[in-house]
């Protein structure tokens, strides 16, 4: 993991684990003290871009490939839009609030060697 200063913000990049789930972001944190950890999925077999633009000073947007995963931080009140399209067009396919998308923790019964 590695940081960098740019226009005063930093920025945290986590390598991938696979070529299907992106762990990165150059977005930064949300101005929140209190975050989610989300997790979205394009199950689709088509082009998709997510965006976040209801969290005043903030804005996240990806393109998610089909089959892909992505994970992403952001407030508790964000709402994740999901534009799927062809070509020329993209129209907003659904709006899926964040607390629907949080990854929760999982702890294994069975010793970590």
């Amino acid at each position: 993991m590695c940081s960098a200063v740019i226009e005063e913000r930093y920025y945290t990049f986590t390598a991938p684990r696979d070529p299907f789930t992106m762990h990165q972001s150059i977005d930064g944190l949300p101005p929140i003290a209190t975050s989610l950890t989300c997790s979205y999925a394009n199950r689709t077999g088509s082009l998709q871009i997510v965006r976040i633009t209801n969290i005043e000073g903030w804005y996240f947007e990806r393109v998610v490939f089909p089959g892909q995963t992505i994970l992403f931080c952001t407030a508790q009140d964000a709402v994740l839009e999901v534009y799927t399209g062809s070509h020329a067009t993209c129209l907003l396919a659904d709006t899926i609030p964040c607390t629907q998308l949080e990854v929760q923790e999982f702890s294994s019964p069975l010793p970590v060697a």
